[in-house]
């Protein structure tokens, strides 16, 4: 039986089962032409949306207008190395909560372990399986909203038990006040009835 399309089929997580999957915003960035006119025509048959540049600095200038979810680079860059492309963009705060995915060789293991040292999200082997490659892609992005929404969900948490703690502080406050205004009620009651019995006994 003939596969269906893997862009129509369904999905679990952000994307609700029966509907369309999410385009998802790529950069690719590849020094070579023909690796970036194919790919950019096969994820865009998988629905996505892909920006190409050339090198790094080019990446830098698209990223200032278009954002993207996640980044491809290739290691082979030469004009700005691959790491070096993603640390400038990462430094330049245009990343935003895109994913770096580095395409590597593959013979090429070593380049692999020094992407992901230096805080690549993912890397993959070229020549590569395009179907895979959207789905690596699409799992990588929902990991990363996943995590996205726990780190919000975690500082709303901490806001609230912040929020809690000055309420806290504020209701000890007010005990204390009414602590001592008994204090000072109960030593007014008790100088009046030392005052009446003074009266009393003249």
């Amino acid at each position: 039986m003939k596969r269906a399309p893997l862009h129509r089929r369904e999905t679990a997580g952000t994307d609700r089962p029966g509907q369309p999957l999410r385009r998802l915003r790529l950069l690719l960035i590849d020094e070579n032409p023909t690796a970036r006119t194919v790919a950019a025509r096969r994820l865009s048959h998988l629905d996505h949306d892909v920006m190409l540049a050339e090198n790094g600095h080019v990446a830098l200038g698209q990223l200032l207008t278009r954002p993207a979810d996640i980044i491809l680079i290739d290691m082979g860059l030469v004009l700005l190395p691959a790491i070096a492309t993603m640390k400038k963009i990462r430094s330049a705060k245009l990343a935003g909560k895109a994913c770096f995915v580095m395409l590597t060789g593959r013979l090429d293991a070593q380049s692999a372990v020094e992407a992901l040292d230096a805080g690549a999200d993912d890397h993959v082997t070229k020549p590569f399986d395009f179907d895979v490659l959207d789905a690596r892609l699409r799992h990588l992005h929902q990991r990363a909203e996943q995590m996205d929404m726990l780190a919000r969900n975690n500082a709303e948490l901490d806001a609230r038990i912040a929020r809690r703690a000055v309420e806290l502080g504020e209701t000890r406050e007010a005990l204390r006040e009414l602590q001592a205004d008994r204090a000072r009620l109960v030593s007014s009651i008790q100088a009046l009835h030392d005052e009446l019995e003074r009266l009393a006994a003249q």
